[in-house]
């Protein structure tokens, strides 16, 4: 009887922990300027945040989704504009999409760091 207990305790224990796993896109990322970009949960959504240059500290997008696809927004720091973006992910390359009205479109790989 004590078996079978400690047996659905580890397996409870299994299933709870797994549900808490971090999405892919959750992490540190090399952008492809060379800068780092923070990804993380926040509020419902995942935040962008630039880590190091000159724009460091600044939020730069919030995505929503999982697994290995996103949308949401993204702004170029440069100029501070607003674009539609998407996000998504291949082993450690994250593809990043900006456009205007999903005609007008530039992208960027980034790495995971």
């Amino acid at each position: 009887m004590i078996r079978i207990f400690i047996l659905a305790a580890a397996m409870t224990l299994g299933a709870t922990t797994a549900g808490f796993a971090a999405e892919p896109i959750v992490g540190n990322w090399k952008t492809a300027s060379g800068e780092t970009a923070a990804i993380a949960s926040c509020g419902g959504a995942y935040c962008i945040t630039l880590t190091t240059g000159k724009h460091a500290g600044k939020r730069i997008g919030s995505m929503n989704g999982s697994g290995d696809s996103y949308t949401g927004e993204i702004t170029d720091p440069a100029n501070d504009k607003t674009y539609s973006g998407s996000a998504s992910i291949q082993g450690t390359s994250l593809k990043m999409q900006g456009c205007v009205l999903k005609v007008l479109c530039k992208s960027q790989t980034w790495t995971r760091m």
